[in-house]
């Protein structure tokens, strides 16, 4: 495919004017390393008498399982364990969408790309890792004044190393190049936007309840585990020109099977406290907790089955966890529009004529394949809990109180307390103290 939109570069300017780009500064597609085959020794020795689909089904199957282990491991290890998975991924695939642009840019030898972009990573993981801090672990930003200054002037601060970023790269522009160096600028921009910004609404789905961050991503594995099966096995139909490999079968096939899969995972999750409760810091033992009174939302309940369904079930009522039923639009969603962020980034790969970001994991490719719908996901999910879930949060609430000056927290006080005595909430005892 050499089709024009797979080059970078727009129409040159105008000839004669010493300070416009050359017409030779699109770049070429950078030569992946991921077309490499990168399968342990030992492997390729016991597959080498399987035809090429089934070494590779095999492949493929073995790391599944491997990397499935893994994150039940992970799971178990809590949530500072998580968080910090989840930092590392989200840098990885950061520093796979770069390397794609470093080899474009490194060619034209033009200075501070990659320093640069790592530095805006830096800066955006400041910002949003400093409001996670601030808003979860408002105890400990009391206690500790360094913290307390940091937690204050956060968005300036923040504000201020970005602003000195956006400096260094003005003062990095080279004459002829000034089209390429914007062409990296928006890339790396885009990438923090699609990874870094995506990672963080990760984060904060852990806090509403490690429920929130495992069923979501395990919805999004089982779809893409069983959408390869049933492609692999029964797919004869082409669904997109993207994905030449992605059938009909198996989309269909994975839908109704993660949606499944979704509601039995959904049912079990929801009888453990440990899953259910909102990740929160305690002070006092300086550990996060689960425990909590379940909501609403993980009390069994009992439903009334449509008239249709009682005449083919032969039940009127069924009793559920009101989570499986928003469980079944989070499994629709990962069936349905997820498979989208792999089109997106199957584009991606075939505008720049590479297979893979990565070849981190054999058989997968890199860390950014497996997670490329997973950010979609997340977003999903946050929009999701903030539309149809989340009341407000008393704990977030006092928090935010706490880091009052002490004159507004006594005006909260009293303005809270006359509220409570006119809508007859307080106790007699207590007007009669006053």
């Amino acid at each position: 495919e050499a089709e024009s939109d797979d080059r970078l570069g727009l129409p040159g300017d105008a000839e004669g004017e010493c300070d416009v780009d050359s017409k030779t500064d699109t770049p070429d597609a950078p030569v992946s390393t991921a077309d490499s085959d990168n399968t342990l020794e030992y492997l390729n020795k016991a597959l080498e008498g399987l035809p090429p689909r089934w070494k590779n089904y095999w492949i493929r199957g073995l790391l599944s399982i491997c990397m499935i282990s893994g994150f039940f491991l992970i799971i178990y290890m809590g949530p500072i364990t998580l968080i910090f998975v989840v930092m590392c991924v989200q840098i990885k695939c950061f520093h796979e969408i770069i390397t794609i642009g470093y080899r474009v840019y490194h060619s034209y030898e033009l200075p501070w790309f990659r320093t640069l972009s790592w530095y805006f990573l830096i800066c955006v993981n400041y910002f949003f890792y400093g409001e996670t801090v601030a808003d979860s672990f408002g105890a400990l930003v009391r206690r500790e004044e360094p913290l307390q200054f940091l937690a204050r002037y956060h968005r300036f601060i923040s504000f201020t190393l970005y602003l000195a970023g956006f400096c260094m790269f003005v003062l990095s522009l080279v004459k002829k190049h000034y089209r390429l160096q914007f062409y990296m600028f928006a890339w790396t921009h885009v990438t923090l936007l699609i990874v870094v910004t995506q990672s963080h609404l990760v984060i904060q789905n852990l806090f509403e309840g490690m429920i929130w961050f495992i069923v979501p991503i395990s919805i999004v594995i089982c779809n893409d585990i069983m959408a390869y099966l049933f492609g692999f096995f029964f797919g004869r139909t082409p669904l997109i020109k993207l994905s030449p490999k992605k059938t009909w079968e198996g989309f269909i096939g994975g839908f109704f099977s993660t949606v499944v899969f979704g509601f039995i995972l959904a049912y079990l999750l929801s009888q453990f406290q440990y899953f259910v409760c909102p990740v929160e810091f305690n002070s006092e033992t300086n550990r996060f907790t689960v425990e909590c009174e379940p909501s609403d939302l993980f009390v069994m309940q009992e439903y009334t089955l449509p008239s249709a369904l009682q005449n083919t079930l032969r039940w009127k009522t069924v009793n559920l966890y009101p989570f499986q039923i928003h469980s079944v639009f989070l499994s629709s969603f990962a069936s349905l529009i997820g498979p989208f962020g792999g089109f997106f980034a199957s584009g991606f790969k075939r505008a720049f004529k590479i297979k893979d970001f990565a070849d981190t994991i054999p058989g997968h490719g890199g860390i950014m394949d497996r997670f490329d719908c997973q950010y979609l996901m997340a977003t999903f999910t946050h929009v999701y809990i903030a539309s149809f879930v989340r009341g407000p949060n008393p704990s977030k609430v006092l928090q935010q109180l706490l880091m009052l000056q002490p004159e507004q927290q006594l005006s909260m006080f009293h303005t809270l307390r006359s509220h409570l005595k006119e809508r007859g909430l307080l106790p007699p005892a207590a007007v009669q103290a006053e």
